[in-house]
């Protein structure tokens, strides 16, 4: 089993308990799991080992199993089944949405035909989009699993339909934190919250506005795979440049690297140069978008000597303020606060 392209195609993160909990569907209806243990290449003694893990491959190879042979892609949660293809109507129910915000809503909408133990949820405000679980029934042993899963099913289903990562700000569980911790990060990123109110996440609300790029013959072929939504990850992010310059504008002080802000933003340095350039921007052209923004906003509205303007805004000197300003404007930082125009310099002037 060592050897196994299953076990050897991704580092082994996915807890064991999200196996157990696979275990117990399979428990609630009387069926033995071995068959589907041995598809994923789970050994059965690792479920009593509470720090083992498994690959995502492993992972999805058995959920995919579990999900056909009990014929519940709910695997036990709920009061009843539901059967396989219920998650592909959901992604097709919400496919020709003009945009991600109303197809989150309509998934919502009709995961209610689907259950009445889980509501789902969007709400915006203050430029935040959250995606909330309301419980409606106690769900016992696959409490977390569920509520985990379910979230990811749904913020899966986002990246995919509009073909970018959907990074999240903030998501919260129901439940003090487990053993496997660690894990989380890995699956939602950004704040965690444990022993919240309800099961959520969030994000920028922008997302929302962003049409979806998928159409019917993506989704078959998407579909052929049993949760790829859950385990494939998105690189790009059609926000990042939009990101970038916040951070920029918010929190110069603490992204004055390149390694501080792709720490911010949960990349890696090498993967946010990459990102950014494939949108057709680099990072330093974001840095001096930024700088002349607060620069001539300063040069506006204050009388704050030039020298500090200069400091403020990220140079270490003056002169080096006043040239890239210059580059920036047509004029240096004094000529600006004067009033004075750029000056135009004509192809035939010498």
């Amino acid at each position: 089993m060592s050897s196994s392209p299953l076990r050897n195609s991704s580092r082994a993160a996915t807890p064991i308990a999200f196996v157990r909990a696979i275990v117990q569907g399979y428990e609630r209806y009387g069926v033995d799991p071995v068959q589907a243990l041995a598809e994923a290449q789970i050994a059965p003694h690792d479920l009593e080992n509470p720090q083992a893990r498994v690959t995502a491959a492993q992972f999805e190879a058995l959920s995919g199993f579990a999900m056909q042979q009990l014929d519940d892609e709910a695997l036990g949660w709920f009061a009843r089944r539901l059967p396989w293809g219920s998650y592909g109507m959901l992604c097709r129910a919400s496919l020709g949405s003009p945009n991600l915000g109303v197809a989150i809503k309509r998934w919502c909408r009709h995961h209610r035909l689907l259950t009445e133990d889980i509501t789902l949820d969007l709400a915006v405000a203050g430029g935040v989009a959250t995606v909330s679980v309301t419980e409606h029934r106690a769900l016992g042993d696959f409490r977390e699993f569920c509520l985990v899963s379910s979230l990811r099913f749904l913020h899966g289903y986002a990246c995919w339909a509009i073909d970018s990562r959907v990074s999240l700000s903030a998501a919260s569980f129901p439940f003090e934190a487990p053993a496997h911790r660690d894990a989380y990060p890995l699956m939602f990123g950004g704040e965690l919250h444990f022993g919240a109110a309800q099961a959520g996440y969030s994000f920028d609300e922008r997302y929302l506005a962003l049409p979806l790029q998928r159409d019917e013959r993506a989704l078959r072929a998407m579909l052929r795979r049993a949760l790829p939504l859950t385990v494939l990850q998105y690189r790009r992010d059609r926000l990042l440049g939009q990101r970038v310059r916040e951070l920029l504008r918010t929190r110069g002080g603490e992204v004055a690297t390149a390694d501080a802000l792709a720490t911010l933003l949960n990349l890696s340095t090498r993967t946010l140069h990459r990102q950014l350039l494939e949108e057709g921007i680099s990072l330093q052209s974001l840095k001096d978008e930024v700088r002349h923004e607060l620069a001539t906003d300063q040069l506006r509205r204050t009388d704050r000597p030039i020298k500090q303007v200069a400091l403020a805004v990220g140079f270490r000197n003056e002169k080096s303020f006043s040239r890239a300003f210059r580059n920036w404007a047509g004029v240096t930082p004094g000529a600006f606060r004067r009033g004075a125009q750029p000056v135009t310099v004509s192809a035939a002037d010498p």
